[in-house]
Parts: C-alpha cells; sequence; structure tokens
C-alpha cells in the first residue's frame, strides 16, 4: 500500500518533471523517457491505494488534478 508520503512525491515529482521546460528543450527524448517513468510511477502508487481512500482525494487524483490532490494530502486535517 502507498503511504501518504510516497504519494506526495510521486505527484511532486510528476509535476517537476512536466514542467521542466529546460530538460525538454534540452534532450527531449530524455524528457519523454523521464516523463513516462513518473508517470508510471504514479500510476503504480495510485493502483496500491486503499479502496477506503477518501472521495474527495480519489476524485482529485481520477481527474489528474495533482495540485488539488497535492494540497489535499499536505493538510494535515485531512485522513489518510
Amino acid at each position: 500500500m502507498t503511504s501518504r508520503e510516497e504519494l506526495l512525491s510521486a505527484l511532486k515529482t510528476r509535476l517537476a518533471v512536466v514542467a521542466d521546460h529546460a530538460h525538454r528543450d534540452r534532450d527531449p527524448s530524455s524528457h519523454l523517457a523521464a516523463l513516462k517513468e513518473a508517470a508510471a510511477a504514479l500510476e503504480t502508487g495510485i493502483a496500491s491505494l486503499p479502496d477506503t481512500l477518501p472521495p474527495e482525494l480519489r476524485h482529485f487524483l481520477e481527474r489528474q488534478s495533482y495540485q488539488k490532490a497535492i494540497a489535499w494530502l499536505e493538510d494535515p486535517a485531512n485522513p489518510f
């Protein structure tokens, strides 16, 4: 099962790779490979989440609203 910290890390990594325009411009094929790797890691993490995942967080993840998912996970008041 993926922990809160692992999910946060995977989300942040994927967004960081997407935002790395210098890498994309310098070496598009390497950037694409990094993006595929980050996306696969995130998908694997999401797939291992429990069925009891809070509905709001599940909604954000299913709709790829990753910034909202990060904000939700970073709020200690939200259960996970």
